[in-house]
C-alpha cells in the first residue's frame, strides 16, 4: 500500500508533501474530509506497533482537555484518534511495509530516502 494521510489545511503537511520525491501512484487522504476508519487505523498500527506513536500530543484538543496529566492506554490512544482527526500525528506516509509518522526532520528525511 502507498498512501499518505494528511490535513490539507496544515502548512507543515503541505511543506512535507512538496518535499517528497516520486509520490506518483500514492493515494492521498485528507483526514478532515475523509476520517480514518477503524480498519485503516488498525492497518497503520500493524506497521507501527503502537497507537501512542500515531497520537499527536501537540493537538489543540490535547491541551484543551488537559490530557498531559492523564495516563493513557493504547486503547485510549486508538479511541481518541478515531474520535477526532486532530489527534492523529501527521502526516502518516505508508510506503509498502514501511510507515513514517509525524513531521520531525528525522522522520521526513527517512521518508524522502525511502521514496528516492
Amino acid at each position: 500500500m502507498r498512501k499518505i494521510y494528511y490535513l490539507k489545511t496544515c502548512d507543515t503537511c503541505k511543506r512535507i508533501l512538496k518535499s517528497l520525491p516520486n509520490t506518483e501512484g500514492f493515494a492521498f487522504q485528507d483526514i478532515k474530509e475523509q476520517p480514518l476508519t477503524v480498519a485503516q487505523l488498525e492497518a497503520i498500527h500493524a506497521l507501527t506497533g503502537s497507537y501512542e506513536v500515531l497520537f499527536s500530543k501537540r493537538a489543540k484538543l490535547y491541551k484543551e482537555r488537559n490530557m498531559k496529566d492523564e495516563v493513557l492506554s493504547e486503547a485510549d490512544y486508538k479511541r481518541y484518534i478515531l474520535e477526532h482527526y486532530t489527534f492523529l500525528n501527521r502526516p502518516v506516509i505508508v510506503v509498502d511495509d514501511q510507515v513514517f509518522v509525524g513531521n520531525s526532520p528525522k522522520v521526513v528525511a527517512q521518508a524522502i530516502a525511502a521514496l528516492s
